[in-house]
């Protein structure tokens, strides 16, 4: 154990390392708090041998700030301490908060429970059984998936199991170094507000991590084991949107090191995709990822499809699928045309979005499931394409909400699941029906499959049957920056950034005239050089400039939006291109056109950063 002194030492040198710039105030503070705190006692020594060491920029990386909880939980870089890091603190602070949170409502009579999975990454087995003891300690009884699985199985067995909550361990695509915990509501969805902001109050301020052996919890009942009877229920339920259709496609599948072989798999052959292979470089689950492009496990990302597309070729497969980590996202890459030599391409998230909400909009109508009640739901910077798909059914979009498929799910409850067609975002998530509330990687895949096979038998492919969305829709095209922005001085210039923009907006971008600036921290649509109004939506630190043609005085479809990311450190720049088709022989052209104008937004938005 430290002594008084040692640590007093440590705090003085500390502090000349905050006025000498080595570290920011934020880290002074928080190792301040950890350093002289007896619930931060078993932490001690380590931060003691950095700051002997003159380890300042790991401090300051470590404590900058307080890990938050973002759209998709607390996630973050695993360091044995530290305020801004994933480890056993920063992990049971979040399990304690929730536990309290929960304990802290009026309740619905029902026993307290908890159910908890985990992916392949590094010590996610070691968090989940440390959330499952937290838990068990405060009261849950615990559902346990013992073996890798999806987060949708998660979400899934939240609903199933009835459970007041879920915790899913995953840092999703991030690098190998990351992990994190995913929150769940009784709902099945990711935490929401006012709980969101209730958990967090309660994390910051927990004293005592309560904690019980898992061995000793498990042995007298209070953790139960339900990863079979979870895996059974969830292909169930999943599998009936194994809509009746062909089955002709060669499948190649990458799980990408993660633990989409648990439910890709079956779920596909449970609807009778038999012409099925695993690209073998990634089929080992493995927190390293280390058959990956980067080591980053993106299906977002179209060079991890580099290699898996020179097999694919040799084994004459047609289309390819991969999911992240956690398989809550799929990728998809297949030939551009029918021909034997013909090159291959991949399908970004909002295309994907499209060929799906298309797909399943024409299943539903075909069936004659399609009311005036139907709808679909995107996010703001989620493809207007989408939109325009749904109301040639007749069906609505809903579309006013942030990023985050948190807030799909919650809109999907509040307006009414039995109406719920899909939801989709850019980000390459996508749901169907009732049994989850958060994006399926598996299902997704089944969609994919199933569509791929019916335009086969039409002679198409994929990106055929996406241009013909184009003529009939528009032209629609899409990119994303990511600028990385890490630690201290990163926040720093993303907050000076997007001040920046709310204070002064470009007058032009791209070569278009900035129209309108729609201002979701303040709620402001304001016209450039005329009227501000109220904007209708809950609030996100996030702007969208609406573009406007030349000669023309009305939003054309064209925008930037502008987004610091709520998972990882990095402004995310998503651009918006539109230009109407008026034939099929007019796409080729109206492409061009839209490219290059987005590669000139791209510049200006590269040059903003």
């Amino acid at each position: 154990m430290a002594t008084s002194t040692q640590i007093q030492s440590a705090l003085n040198k500390t502090q000349q390392a905050t006025a000498e710039g080595k570290i920011s105030s934020g880290a002074l503070e928080n190792i301040t708090c950890w350093l002289t705190q007896d619930r931060y006692e078993h932490y001690v020594p380590g931060i003691l041998e950095h700051i002997e060491s003159g380890k300042w920029q790991a401090l300051d990386d470590a404590f900058w700030t307080i890990i938050p909880f973002g759209t998709g939980g607390r996630r973050g870089r695993m360091v044995d301490f530290g305020s801004n890091a994933i480890n056993d603190r920063t992990i049971g602070e979040s399990a304690q908060g929730l536990a309290e949170t929960i304990l802290s409502l009026p309740s619905d009579g029902k026993p307290l429970s908890c159910a908890i999975a985990y992916d392949t990454r590094h010590k996610s087995r070691h968090f989940a059984e440390l959330c499952a003891s937290i838990m068990v300690a405060n009261g849950f009884h615990v559902y346990f998936l013992d073996d890798y699985r999806a987060t949708p199985q998660l979400s899934f067995a939240v609903r199933q199991k009835n459970c007041s909550c879920g915790i899913m361990v995953t840092a999703s695509h991030n690098p190998p170094s990351d992990n994190a915990v995913k929150v769940y509501w009784s709902t099945g969805g990711q935490v929401l507000p006012p709980h969101d902001s209730a958990i967090i109050d309660r994390v910051m301020n927990v004293q005592q991590i309560k904690t019980v052996s898992f061995a000793d919890a498990l042995s007298q009942g209070k953790v139960s084991i339900v990863t079979q009877e979870i895996d059974d229920a969830y292909l169930a339920a999943a599998g009936k949107f194994a809509w009746p259709g062909s089955r002709d496609i060669r499948v190649m599948y990458s799980p990408l090191h993660g633990v989409g072989g648990f439910a890709v798999l079956p779920l596909l052959k449970n609807a009778g995709f038999n012409d099925l292979s695993v690209y073998g470089p990634h089929s080992k689950p493995d927190g390293d990822f280390p058959n990956v492009p980067g080591h980053v496990s993106n299906p977002e990302n179209a060079v991890v499809f580099d290699a898996i597309i020179l097999e694919a070729k040799k084994q004459r497969a047609e289309i390819i699928l991969a999911t992240d980590p956690d398989c809550d996202r799929m990728g998809c890459a297949c030939p551009v045309t029918t021909k034997p030599d013909s090159p291959w391409a991949t399908i970004n998230g909002n295309q994907l979005g499209a060929l799906l909400t298309d797909f399943v909009l024409g299943k539903l109508k075909q069936a004659g499931k399609i009311t005036n009640r139907t709808y679909v739901i995107k996010t703001l910077v989620t493809t207007d394409l989408i939109r325009r798909i749904a109301e040639s059914y007749g069906v609505i979009c809903q579309g006013n909400i942030h990023v985050g498929f948190k807030w799909i799910a919650g809109l999907m409850d509040a307006c009414g699941p039995d109406d719920f067609a899909f939801g989709t975002e850019e980000s390459h998530g996508f749901l169907i029906g009732q049994y989850a509330r958060d994006k399926d990687g598996p299902v997704a895949c089944l969609l994919m499959c199933q569509l791929a096979a019916d335009l086969k038998a039409k002679g198409l492919t994929l990106h055929q049957r996406l241009d013909q969305l184009q003529i009939e829709h528009g032209c629609h095209l899409e990119d994303l920056i990511n600028v990385q922005m890490e630690g201290s001085e990163g926040m720093a210039t993303m907050k000076k950034l997007m001040q920046s923009l709310r204070d002064n907006p470009p007058a032009e971008m791209g070569g278009l005239k900035v129209l309108t600036v729609r201002d979701y921290g303040n709620l402001t649509r304001k016209v450039i050089g005329g009227s501000t109004e109220a904007l209708d939506s809950s609030k996100s630190n996030m702007l969208i400039l609406d573009l406007a043609l030349p000669g023309q005085s009305l939003p054309s479809g064209n925008a930037i939006a502008v987004r610091p990311s709520g998972t990882e450190p990095k402004v995310k720049f998503y651009l918006f291109g539109f230009e109407p088709v008026a034939s099929a022989d007019d796409l080729s052209l109206a492409k061009k056109t839209v490219s290059e104008r987005i590669a000139k937004m791209k510049s200006d938005a590269k040059r903003l950063a």
